[in-house]
């Protein structure tokens, strides 16, 4: 048996540990077919699981069950348990790459609204686990109440969901209205609504285009970031966006290069910005130019004294 219908087959016994459910509620989360789903549950009833369903077609397992009951404490962490351990992995230093997978890793195994605090905020939690849904059952979703910073709007977006970016930070949809992929920052979504009815019809357009380090998308690089940064720079560098860290060469000690190319001056635009003092930027022209016509273009900043 291959990697993926283990996988599948030990998310199904974690689905039905302690819980009902049918098997089209199965399909859905799994991915798959409901005959699939009856075929992994024969399965598991020929490897000596005992597996329990009602008249109306609800399937459970007992986790009061002999050896069953040791593999649910393995698999499952109550809410206490799931909070210290999110505590210990964001012990780790930094917003590390490792960081991340692991907390991707746990999500994966879960895949619960309860759980979805592990990567996201728990209000998020909703909105990951109904985009998850729909990327498996293939498709069409609602974003409602986008909070675009681009169009400085709020809209509701028809889209097909069909990945994500590290730590469910954005999602990867293909658009309708405007007919081509975009990113959708997670935390701006208000809610969304999953279309089980209406399946993707573009997916051979589901294509995510180029992404540089400040996590900004586009169909092509337009240039690059050339940036001498002292040690403070650096750091908050990595820190904020870790896939940084491969672009970086050090010049000297407290001195570093970054050369990274780039889809939008937007992203690197602020950080240097915000961080101008720490910053020598050495190209590309078009960088030069973007940050010239920022600064010329700041509003004069005037102090009222309040009586």
């Amino acid at each position: 048996m291959d990697q993926p219908k283990i996988e599948k087959l030990l998310r199904l016994v974690q689905l039905l540990i302690n819980n009902r459910r049918n098997t089209q509620e199965l399909a859905m989360t799994l991915g798959c077919n409901v005959r699939t789903v009856q075929r992994y549950i024969n399965h598991l009833r020929n490897a000596h699981f005992i597996i329990e369903s009602t008249k109306k077609g609800v399937y459970f397992l007992r986790k009061d069950q002999g050896a069953l009951k040791n593999l649910g404490d393995l698999l499952h962490f109550s809410e206490e348990e799931a909070l210290i351990l999110h505590k210990a992995i964001d012990s780790i230093d930094g917003n590390t790459l490792l960081k991340q997978n692991l907390k991707k890793k746990l999500y994966n195994i879960y895949n619960y609204v309860e759980l979805a605090d592990v990567i996201v905020h728990p209000e998020q939690g909703e909105v990951v686990q109904n985009l998850i849904s729909a990327i498996h059952a293939r498709v069409c979703v609602e974003l409602v109440d986008y909070r675009s910073s681009h169009s400085n709007k709020v809209s509701t977006r028809y889209v097909e969901p069909f990945d994500f970016t590290v730590n469910y930070e954005q999602v990867w949809c293909y658009e309708h209205a405007s007919g081509r992929s975009k990113l959708f920052k997670v935390s701006r979504i208000g809610r969304v609504v999953v279309h089980h009815n209406k399946p993707w019809l573009y997916e051979k357009e589901h294509i995510a285009p180029k992404t540089d380090i400040f996590r900004i998308a586009g169909d092509e690089y337009i240039g690059k970031a050339r940036l001498t940064l002292n040690m403070r720079a650096y750091n908050l560098l990595i820190e904020e966006y870790p896939l940084a860290e491969k672009f970086i060469t050090r010049k000297k000690e407290n001195e570093y290069l970054l050369n990274a190319p780039l889809c939008s001056y937007e992203g690197v635009g602020r950080f240097v910005m915000g961080l101008f003092d720490n910053i020598e930027v050495q190209g590309d022209k078009g960088l030069i130019r973007f940050l010239n016509k920022k600064i010329s273009g700041l509003k004069k900043i005037t102090t009222e004294t309040v009586v």
